[in-house]
């Protein structure tokens, strides 16, 4: 296949084209640097420039046969959310109407949608399925609550068929270091735990008052690598998938709750060092967790994690050398 990948200079999108590459399937690259990072493009056919260009759009779409679009662009930090709601769904679900408009305008009917569990309701297990109740808690939550709304009534207007992958919390490297989290000062958990424990600095765990086992949130933490493949099966599978509904979700996620606590555990076990460590209130938007005990990417897809929180952070901290030379920090 052909696919479009949109952010497919950024974290996620990078690992992705990487994983689809390796598949034997050919990716199309389209990003506004913004986050994303030439680096990581290599060899790819890139189009640099907003999702929102609809001349743009159209230049893509006549000179690749795209059979398939990664939506993968998108403001993903939530405290940055709180504070500018209006630039997150301006960037998250209007661009994406106009991205949809595109595909329409061509004839590009599968969508393949980076969404996240974050749209889902808390829990008092802290354990849901696809078809649990959805209450998204922040800005950023909501853009993707607000796109799978857009995405499923659009998939009835249209022949648009739509694949959202709901992602539990992605962290690690792509295993053979060919990109990985590109931000110099990154906000997700294993990031921050990175940046403190290469730095001699003092790890904050955010939110301690949770009513978890430890009282630190809890979360699905689901290695890079296997939501890439992830990607991968939904695209090979994607036919097969929306033939009589032509609008499904999928969980990805290992099916394991590990708190923010425990994962700070792990990390001291496999490097050996002890961490500085320091409580401290909830972020802004911020929410207890949850992770999936779903099968439906399984049984579907033929997909299921492989990688451990332990692999995710090995891989992570093998990055560390490499981003340094690559990026410069």
């Amino acid at each position: 296949m052909l696919i479009l990948i949109t952010g497919g200079a950024g974290y996620i999108g990078s690992t992705v084209a990487s994983a689809c590459e390796d598949a034997g399937h050919q990716v199309v690259i389209l990003d506004d640097f913004s986050t994303g990072r030439r680096e990581f493009i290599g060899d790819r056919k890139l189009y640099e420039g907003d999702i929102a260009d609809a001349a743009l759009l159209d230049r893509i779409f006549t000179e690749q046969k795209i059979d398939a679009v990664v939506h993968c662009a998108a403001k993903i930090v939530v405290p940055e959310s709180v504070e500018d709601p209006l630039g997150y769904y301006e960037n998250n679900v209007a661009k994406t109407v106009t991205l949809l408009e595109g595909l329409k305008r061509n004839g590009v009917e599968r969508f393949l949608f980076s969404s996240s569990a974050s749209i889902y309701a808390p829990d008092e297990n802290f354990v849901v399925t696809e078809q649990s109740p959805l209450s998204p808690g922040s800005p950023y939550a909501r853009t993707k609550f607000m796109s799978e709304m857009v995405l499923e009534d659009f998939t009835k207007a249209s022949d648009v068929r739509v694949l959202s992958l709901r992602y539990f919390n992605p962290i690690g490297t792509d295993p053979k270091l060919r990109s990985g989290q590109q931000l110099e000062h990154p906000t997700h958990v294993l990031a921050k735990l990175l940046e403190a424990w290469s730095k001699g600095e003092t790890f904050t765990v955010t939110g301690v008052d949770w009513p978890t086992r430890d009282g630190s949130g809890i979360r699905d933490f689901i290695h890079v690598w296997d939501l890439a493949r992830a990607h991968v099966a939904a695209l090979e599978g994607f036919d097969k998938a929306t033939a009589e509904d032509h609008y499904q979700v999928f969980n990805i996620g290992t099916g394991t709750g590990v708190t923010v606590k425990e994962l700070a555990a792990s990390f001291e076990a496999i490097t050996g060092d002890p961490l500085k460590v320091q409580f401290g209130p909830a972020r802004p938007g911020d929410v207890a967790g949850v992770y999936t005990v779903s099968s439906k990417a399984k049984d579907i897809l033929g997909w299921e994690a492989q990688l451990s929180e332990q692999d995710a952070v090995r891989d992570a901290i093998a990055w560390l050398p490499v981003r340094k030379e690559m990026l410069g920090y």
